[in-house]
């Protein structure tokens, strides 16, 4: 992985002594909250109900062990003993006092960690697939590209104050693991004719208020031209982007205003004079970022059927299938652990668990770990003929749940108990939901199905991408929950429908219980919850979830429900 060079330490270094000295300005009254707030959030410190929120980077979701440990450290001795890994591949702490912030970033610098570029309007921390450098379908690997954006963007002198925060993802396999299509800028490895990588270029992704899926904008980028081409995006953004209003700042709605064509237009004017300028990458810069990310010293193996020694273990067998991932390697697999053990808020783990955690992928996976956007870990390069042995493991630390990609794994935010900005609770919510379907039978019967939860319209629980999608909304001061469904990532991507009138939260859960009521009967043989969504429409789950009495929310504009 990535290794700081003398330019990273320094600016790290400079970057907590001024912040170190903001804080003591605050704590003395020298500055106004009013003042002080641009200057924490540039350090990713946000002031939630409770207490102050640190956000720490983890650039393209890569972690070492060492740095694992550190957020166990953190949790122990800054907070109350927990940590949260959020949907952009980050680890956030809820309950941070002001005064230790400096103390805490100095502690993540240690191991070559920051908050830069997890606030802000700034380009944000990129991220990428939680398997590059080791998925059985991927063309490149997306992280030195990944990483060549990151010291790029990171301090960039001319994109620190745009009109809105801006978030770039990276995908360099056959499957979009990256969500690229709901990003400010996705980017996608493709091969030409030639056999030559690029990328295409969609721009104008996003969920929030106005969920939109990103515009291809450029079919073939050389990689040459990476930088060059994106510096021309965020120079048309930064010059036409809204500054009069934050809820129409994002670059999806300036795509919306002029058109896809125009844009694209004005970005291949302002390209002509980057296009061959200083941020034209080269093959030795490239080669020089790239040595970082070579594979680890794998073993030759042979592939091996890691559940023919325990055919008798029905656990086991689920978790082989649910969370056991192929690899490029003969011999080899890459494993998610489980964030969603029923009755834990989802995404997160505990200071004891996060150092298993360490110790797990020391022992199985060459010292590192990724983290995903719907909220678990990977241990990327773990031995098939250790597989048994690292499940006996991992669950005694409640991180093996046999449930990737089934109804309990689903995406939250924090939600009400600690977001200022939420209309709604999200975590009882996922807690009523995961207990009234812990039943992992049930669960595999209904196979693939994403269920995100957001407590407001900023999406951080990306429910408009759920197969059912549930959002908090605020009526009349109480809370209450809109459901959406036949959301998708991934390569065929979908905004998800709203159903009706919105629910209270006692009503979430048989809300629920109904529309897989639709789907299990209706659904052909194989069919995802989606897919049947997508074939019948929502009309036949409407119709069921409102067929007998539930007490529901009100229409309050055309399309539009509370």
């Amino acid at each position: 992985m990535y290794r700081y060079d003398q330019y990273d330490h320094l600016i790290v270094k400079e970057r907590i002594a001024q912040y170190r000295d903001q804080v003591q300005r605050r704590i003395n009254d020298e500055l106004t909250e009013e003042e002080f707030l641009p200057l924490r959030l540039q350090n990713g410190l946000y002031m939630q109900r409770h207490a102050y929120m640190l956000r720490i980077a983890v650039p393209y979701g890569l972690l070492s062990s060492r740095q694992m440990r550190m957020f166990a450290h953190i949790a122990r001795k800054y907070d109350r003993g927990y940590g949260h890994f959020t949907t952009r591949q980050n680890i956030q702490f809820n309950w941070i006092n002001l005064e230790q912030t400096p103390d805490i970033l100095t502690d993540l610098a240690s191991v070559e960690m920051h908050a830069i570029q997890t606030s802000g309007n700034c380009i944000r921390n990129i991220t990428s697939d939680e398997f590059a450098g080791v998925a059985a379908d991927e063309i490149i690997d997306p992280r030195p590209y990944a990483e060549v954006l990151r010291q790029w963007s990171t301090f960039h002198p001319e994109f620190g104050a745009l009109p809105r925060k801006f978030k770039v993802a990276i995908n360099g396999a056959l499957e979009d693991r990256a969500a690229i299509a709901v990003h400010d800028i996705g980017l996608t490895v493709q091969r030409n004719g030639a056999g030559e990588i690029g990328f295409k270029v969609m721009v104008g992704g996003g969920m929030g208020r106005t969920p939109i899926l990103g515009s291809v904008v450029r079919e073939f980028l050389p990689w040459q031209h990476m930088l060059t081409y994106i510096e021309a995006v965020m120079r048309v953004y930064n010059q036409y982007g809204r500054r009069d209003n934050k809820y129409k700042a994002r670059i999806k709605i300036l795509l919306k205003a002029i058109g896809v064509e125009e844009f694209a237009r004005q970005v291949e004017a302002e390209w002509t004079d980057l296009k061959d300028g200083l941020s034209t990458l080269t093959a030795e810069e490239m080669a020089r970022i790239s040595a970082y990310f070579q594979a680890p010293a794998y073993d030759m193996l042979p592939a091996i059927d890691a559940g023919a020694a325990h055919v008798d273990n029905k656990p086991f067998a689920n978790w082989l299938k649910r969370n056991v991932k192929p690899h490029q390697r003969p011999g080899y697999a890459a494993v998610v652990l489980s964030l969603k053990k029923t009755g834990v808020p989802p995404g997160d783990a505990t200071a004891q668990q996060m150092e298993a955690i360490a110790d797990l992928a020391e022992r199985y996976s060459f010292s590192e770990l990724r983290v995903t956007h719907e909220q678990n870990l990977v241990l990327a390069d773990v031995k098939q003929a250790q597989l048994f042995d690292l499940w006996l493991e991992a669950k005694k630390h409640a991180l093996a749940t046999p449930n990737i990609g089934l109804l309990t794994d689903m995406i939250c935010c924090p939600g009400g108990d600690f977001c200022s900005l939420a209309n709604a609770k999200s975590l009882p919510i996922a807690a009523a939901i995961a207990e009234r379907f812990d039943n992992l039978d049930f669960q595999h019967d209904i196979g693939e199905i994403e269920l995100n939860i957001s407590g407001c319209i900023n999406a951080c629980g990306h429910h408009h991408v759920g197969s059912i999608g549930v959002l908090g909304v605020d009526k009349d001061g109480s809370e209450w929950y809109q459901v959406s469904i036949g959301g998708a990532q991934g390569n065929s991507p979908a905004i998800g429908k709203i159903i009706g009138p919105s629910f209270s939260s006692q009503q979430m859960p048989e809300v629920i219980e109904r529309l897989l009521q639709v789907y299990l009967r209706e659904r052909f043989e194989g069919e995802r919850f989606v897919d049947t969504v997508l074939r019948l429409g929502i009309a036949p789950f409407k119709e069921y979830v409102y067929a007998t009495p539930i007490k529901v929310g009100h229409l309050i504009g055309e399309d539009e429900y509370v």
